[in-house]
């Protein structure tokens, strides 16, 4: 009589397929946490750079002259690279009483994480050139931009 030990190759099967979902499960929650998070961090950066542009800008009465390199020089940022997306810039308001921050090259997730609703630092909000009032005009490609207006 044999006496056979081990396991079939259908159980060594079951088992790779459930070890496959479970990897592939983790791996999506993963990149859905990395995206918020970047998100997050990025939204808190936006914020501070209002608040640094608002207290280094105002002892003059106006944003004449702001701009990321002007902001990094005088040490309000860190960094001029964007916080999130290709590109960016700091622009004075046509009123000089205002200026504006505008992020170039969101990605569709970025674009609707950010125009969901209007920040409390930001007194206005355009995506894509559009005021954001009901609807979120956000392109399925990366090409989307928002402008953050501050008074």
């Amino acid at each position: 009589m044999r006496n056979e030990s081990g396991r079939s190759l259908i159980e060594i099967i079951g088992v790779l397929a459930i070890t496959a979902v479970m990897t592939a499960s983790a791996v999506g929650i993963y990149n859905s946490i990395r995206h918020n998070q970047k998100n997050t961090i990025a939204a808190a950066e936006l914020r501070e750079l209002a608040k640094n542009t608002k207290l280094l800008m105002e002892m003059r009465g106006d944003y004449s002259g702001v701009s990321v390199d002007y902001l990094v020089k005088a040490g309000a940022l860190k960094s001029p690279n964007p916080p999130i997306g290709k590109s960016w810039s700091v622009n004075v308001g046509v009123d000089v009483t205002s200026f504006s921050i505008d992020l170039v090259g969101l990605s569709r997730g970025e674009c609707e994480f950010f125009a969901t609703a209007l920040p409390n630092w930001a007194s206005d909000m355009f995506v894509n050139g559009y005021r954001v009032e009901d609807s979120v005009n956000c392109f399925a490609s990366s090409e989307n931009n928002i402008s953050f207006v501050v008074r």
